[in-house]
């Protein structure tokens, strides 16, 4: 297969899935996952199943074994770890958990939620160094609000708008991946450094990644 300008991500929580979309494909240029994608993988199930009830330090190392071994499998995408939150999730214990995840492997991208605590999150990991990714994205504001939050990184960040969900409750989710697009292209016109690129997934997709990337506002398209 002819490797396509888009870069394609996996998403799950499964390194054989990755494995075999690799043998199919020739490459995969990264993974997204989470923990409920982590709670699907075979492995998890079948403790579960037996009787096993995780702890939460127990949880976090079957989540790092599992994106350790499919770290290698990726290219320059990385594998996307998102933190365990909730609505009382603290940005500073989940920067606590970044810190952690960013540390399992060489190539990994921090997972916030689009939240104030999430941004905030973000936000202090960008000051660190630690790459980031933020998902739960309804609206462009809060894409804006992720673009406010990673300026001055020096590597690539990711929105995820969702999409599906968007349609679900009657409203048109390509609309916000348009004005995010639409943002792009008018920092390019002003001369601006934008660092927003436009993702194009397959038309079953649910959630398309944005690149925000850094520098001279190439408009890389990812998925």
């Amino acid at each position: 297969m002819i490797r396509p300008k888009t870069k394609i991500l996996v998403d799950g929580g499964n390194p054989q899935e990755t494995l075999h979309v690799k043998e199919l494909l020739g490459f995969v240029d990264g993974q997204t996952t989470n923990p409920s994608l982590i709670a699907k993988n075979p492995l998890i199930r079948q403790l579960v199943e037996t009787g096993h009830r995780l702890s939460r330090m127990q949880e976090m190392d079957e989540y790092k074994e599992i994106v350790q071994t499919i770290s290698p499998l990726v290219g320059d995408a990385g594998v996307s770890i998102e933190v365990f939150s909730d609505d009382k999730t603290t940005a500073r214990e989940m920067l606590d958990q970044g810190r952690e995840m960013f540390s399992w492997i060489p190539n990994a991208y921090i997972k916030y939620p689009c939240t104030t605590e999430g941004l905030r999150a973000a936000q202090m990991s960008v000051g660190q160094g630690i790459r980031v990714k933020l998902t739960l994205c309804f609206s462009q504001q809060q894409a804006a609000a992720v673009y406010a939050a990673t300026k001055g990184t020096t590597e690539p960040a990711y929105v995820s708008p969702f999409v599906g969900r968007l349609d679900d409750t009657g409203q048109n989710g390509m609309d916000v991946v348009r004005n995010i697009n639409e943002k792009h292209k008018t920092d390019v016109r002003e001369g601006r450094r934008s660092r927003f690129g436009i993702s194009r997934k397959h038309p079953q997709s649910r959630a398309p990644a944005l690149q925000l990337r850094p520098g001279n506002g190439a408009c890389d398209r990812t998925s």
